[in-house]
């Protein structure tokens, strides 16, 4: 493996959740290239040139910004587009989070790669303490029922979860397991499996998950699963809080908690929830 170049990092992400991770751990002057749906922080992140998208990047524009570092995800990017990248980047950094605790080991490649610079050492400790608040307040808040849940992410086709995918580790923290009861692997498409809702009927579902990313879902799909499933509740979430890792895994920790406590405000899922808690 090449050493990492000893001047001050030229750093290209292009996963969301990780582009305000970096933000977090004040890596801002060092940021040079995001994706388009590199949106958060949302005050930071409109200086920074965009190349394109997660599945599309621009390559030729990438390479005039002359990045020295590219932070990639087994999820978002494409495989083509990691091997090209490798040919004019000095270090392609690969990230594959699968469960909320392994963002203990996100940060600590992000200081790997880049805790020689001022502060960005302090402030990963200071998130990987706070993650671990999480975890723990999750655990003693336990022990949780049994929920099968059927999480949605996008329509026409329609889309679900895979059992090893970090949003189904998540919710699995509150024991909501989704459907169906399938492993994708380490990647691809069957880590997202299309379904129909003739299998759905008879899958003994306690709830419906709408997520609001990638797919915006809203009220009138609410509806539409409805027809599909009259008897079954049906609830708008945050798909960025059940889905983003880095820095924002710890509010999605919280987020998941709420969810599950039926008598917190906007938790549980219920046949009269039509809005994003």
């Amino acid at each position: 493996m090449r050493a990492p170049p000893l001047d001050p990092p030229r750093i290209a992400s292009l996963v969301p959740s990780i582009t305000e991770l970096l933000f977090a751990l004040g890596l801002a002057p060092w940021i040079v290239a995001r994706t388009g749906f590199c949106i958060h922080p949302r005050h930071a992140v409109a200086a920074v040139p965009k190349v394109g998208g997660t599945k599309d990047v621009k390559l030729d524009a990438l390479r005039k910004l002359a990045p020295t570092h590219v932070i990639v995800n087994v999820d978002e990017n494409e495989w083509p587009t990691v091997q090209a990248l490798r040919e004019f980047v000095p270090e392609v950094i690969v990230t594959h989070p699968c469960a909320p605790q392994d963002n203990l080991a996100l940060y600590g490649q992000m200081v790997q790669a880049f805790g020689r610079l001022p502060g960005v050492r302090a402030r990963a400790e200071a998130l990987s303490e706070r993650l671990r608040q999480g975890l723990g307040a999750l655990q003693r808040a336990g022990p949780w029922p049994p929920r099968r849940v059927l999480y949605v992410i996008w329509r026409e086709p329609w889309m679900t979860v895979a059992r090893d995918t970090y949003i189904s580790r998540l919710l699995a923290t509150v024991n909501w397991q989704t459907w169906p009861d399938v492993h994708g692997g380490p990647s691809g498409a069957a880590r997202y499996p299309v379904f129909d809702w003739a299998q759905v009927r008879h899958a003994g579902l306690d709830a419906v998950l709408l997520a609001s990313e990638p797919y915006r879902f809203g009220a009138r799909h609410v509806e539409e699963v409805r027809r599909h499933l009259p008897d079954v509740p049906v609830q708008l979430v945050d798909g960025e809080l059940l889905s983003w890792y880095g820095s924002r895994a710890i509010d999605g920790l919280s987020y998941v908690l709420a969810l599950a406590r039926p008598t917190a405000p906007g938790g549980g899922p219920c046949k009269a929830c039509n809005s994003r808690p």
